[in-house]
């Protein structure tokens, strides 16, 4: 029972949501949904804690908010510009891979940073290099053709200088 608590302890936030996505694929509030949903949130985080390095610090929480608010508007206008591209049959998809070198040295921030490329519709994380400096990305449609300086720079100012402040 003391190993099956002991996730409440050590990462409460982890369960809460993971209680609250339980909730929100159920779509029941029912009092057997929320205890089934604990339950299950207890179990995983315990399931999951030996491959955990420890607690992540987090430097300054409120540019995390930034940062998220951040890819949500970002993701909502990729799924536009996605839209608009296939509603144009003149127009053709440039596909292109990009060399994007990292600052980023914390794994669970790249972890995130990969993440969020990957989410965005039209781009891929496809490759990190075994030294963890370059991450190799696949865009659907590269806006400037041959510019990939311009591309990396955008992801660099928009995620990773937020991702470097966020996580020390």
């Amino acid at each position: 029972m003391r190993r099956l608590l002991k996730p409440l302890r050590d990462a409460p936030m982890t369960v809460v949501a993971l209680t609250l996505l339980w909730l929100l694929l159920q779509g029941s509030l029912a009092p057997g949904q929320l205890l089934l949903g604990v339950l299950l949130a207890l179990a995983i985080t315990s399931a999951v804690s030996p491959f955990s390095s420890g607690r992540l610090r987090v430097r300054r929480p409120l540019l995390l908010a930034i940062f998220l608010w951040r890819v949500a508007v970002d993701i909502l206008i990729a799924n536009l510009r996605i839209a608009a591209l296939i509603l144009t049959p003149s127009r053709h998809p440039r596909p292109a891979f990009v060399e994007l070198p990292l600052a980023l040295t914390q794994p669970f921030a790249l972890y995130l940073l990969a993440s969020t490329i990957s989410l965005s519709p039209g781009s891929l994380s496809a490759d990190l290099s075994d030294d963890r400096r370059v991450l190799l990305l696949h865009l659907l449609d590269e806006p400037d053709p041959g510019d990939a300086a311009a591309e990396c720079a955008k992801i660099k100012d928009r995620y990773e200088r937020l991702l470097l402040e966020v996580f020390p």
